[in-house]
């Protein structure tokens, strides 16, 4: 059974904080970049890409205009306070598959922000046709593991003193996935099968 479609941009109730979620535009792009900017140094290693530097954001935005990258944003007045983004590589062996990245301000942490948009992008994922959602994080961020686990992400691969920070010292990075019903909401959880992947 195929579910809605979900209409953008819509308001949402985040611990008694009104939100709008609405589709990035490459007009955001100033705003996208002004969020990234403010997390800690940190926080951007489960990124591929360092996105507080604005080459990367236009370069973001420019891929969200060629539709490579789906993007949901959660504004709070006229800033960006959270977002998703769903990574899709047609032209390679996983045209099924879509990296998934969250991004939350600091101080909307610990209040269901970082859940909503993981649930959004699930549900974007199956309108998407995708069949599979990974994620990566470093391996310290236990409480941002704990919601992925919660809903339904397992671990599939512990890659050792994968990334490194800005001050040199390397990292563990975790991969995470999730199968998806395309045409749905719907998720499955999957089986975790690495060892040494935090569970």
């Amino acid at each position: 059974m195929r579910s809605a479609k979900q209409a953008y941009p819509c308001t949402v109730a985040c611990d008694g904080l009104e939100l709008r979620l609405d589709r990035m535009a490459p007009t955001h792009e100033f705003a996208v970049l002004e969020l990234a900017q403010s997390l800690p140094a940190h926080d951007l290693l489960f990124l591929s890409r360092d996105i507080s530097q604005p080459e990367v954001v236009a370069a973001w935005a420019k891929a969200v205009r060629e539709g490579r990258v789906a993007t949901l944003l959660a504004w709070h007045d006229d800033a960006v306070v959270g977002c998703i983004a769903i990574e899709q590589e047609e032209l390679t062996w996983s045209p099924h598959v879509g990296e998934l990245r969250v991004i939350v301000l600091p101080a909307l942490r610990c209040k269901g922000l970082g859940r909503l948009l993981i649930q959004r992008g699930c549900a974007l994922a199956g309108e998407l046709g995708l069949t599979k959602l990974v994620m990566q994080m470093t391996t310290d961020q236990r409480a941002a593991i704990t919601v992925f686990e919660s809903l339904g992400f397992r671990g599939e691969a512990l890659l050792r003193d994968h990334v490194k920070d800005r001050d040199g010292r390397k990292h563990d990075l975790a991969l995470l996935s999730l199968d998806v019903v395309p045409g749905t909401s719907r998720s499955v959880p999957n089986a975790a099968f690495a060892r040494g992947v935090p569970q």
